[in-house]
């Protein structure tokens, strides 16, 4: 028995393939670790591989790196090959591999636009049309992309950023209603300001900008949400963990932002 598969004989419930892209830090890391405290295995992908050794050694249940540049198509069928020769084939997909990059739509150059739609919009698309066949095969299948509030309204000085979210939360609800006769559910959570290293890249470069100190810029950041605290990565991890328990969720972009966006 391979450690962690007894957790998942004492809960109950069946031991899932789990790949978390973005795995390395932030929403990702929490995501993974989350589904491993479950019993579940799971594969980690990022660029970096230092950082997913280090979550691999310290997870309870069983898990495995597979550093991969999602935006390779090469790369990208190599991560999901290398599940597949190891564990068989994925059924919880969790996308959180993604950046963002703030200037003005007149100060937005051709690279940036490319850059942020290819990694959050494109990549994901890609491995979601890679990962769906074999879910509808079986019969279950769970896909999560990590998306936005700003995937559902518009923010100055991030007009790429929020394109590339609006185009996946789109990609998400259409995907949902393919398969949603064949037990698989494909949902999108939306996190507001969480507490991560993209937003300490924020507060940075707000601070760049404005003068202000760190600690105001975050503090900045904060306030723009009704409860007036950054989300913390666990709280995003939680509302993924919902979409894969839960198959009559599906085709949802879930807010976890304090109630700064109401839907």
């Amino acid at each position: 028995m391979t450690a962690g598969d007894g957790d998942a004989q004492r809960t109950g419930r069946p031991q899932l393939v789990c790949l978390v892209t973005g795995a390395g830090r932030g929403i990702g890391r929490s995501a993974a670790e989350a589904l491993s405290t479950r019993g579940h295995r799971v594969a980690l992908a990022s660029r970096n591989a230092g950082e997913l050794e280090a979550l691999a050694s310290r997870l309870p249940g069983p898990a495995m790196s597979v550093p991969t540049d999602v935006t390779d198509p090469a790369q990208l069928e190599g991560m999901f090959a290398a599940v597949e020769s190891a564990w068989g084939a994925v059924d919880v997909l969790v996308l959180s591999a993604g950046a963002a990059a703030a200037a003005s739509v007149v100060d937005t150059d051709d690279e940036t636009w490319h850059r942020m739609l290819e990694l959050n919009l494109t990549a994901p698309f890609r491995c979601i049309r890679r990962a769906l066949p074999s879910m509808t095969g079986r019969g279950f299948g769970r896909v999560v992309v990590v998306a936005s509030v700003v995937a559902k309204r518009g923010e100055p000085m991030v007009s790429a950023y929020a394109a590339s979210k609006h185009g996946v939360l789109g990609l998400v609800r259409s995907a949902s209603r393919e398969v949603a006769a064949h037990g698989v559910t494909v949902n999108a959570v939306c996190p507001g300001y969480v507490d991560t290293p993209m937003t300490d890249d924020s507060v940075e470069k707000i601070a760049a900008r404005t003068g202000r100190s760190l600690e105001d810029s975050r503090t900045l950041l904060a306030t723009r949400q009704p409860n007036r605290r950054l989300v913390s990565p666990a709280e995003v991890a939680q509302t993924i963990l919902l979409c894969v328990d839960n198959g009559a969720v599906n085709g949802q972009g879930i807010n976890i932002d304090g109630g700064a966006v109401q839907s």
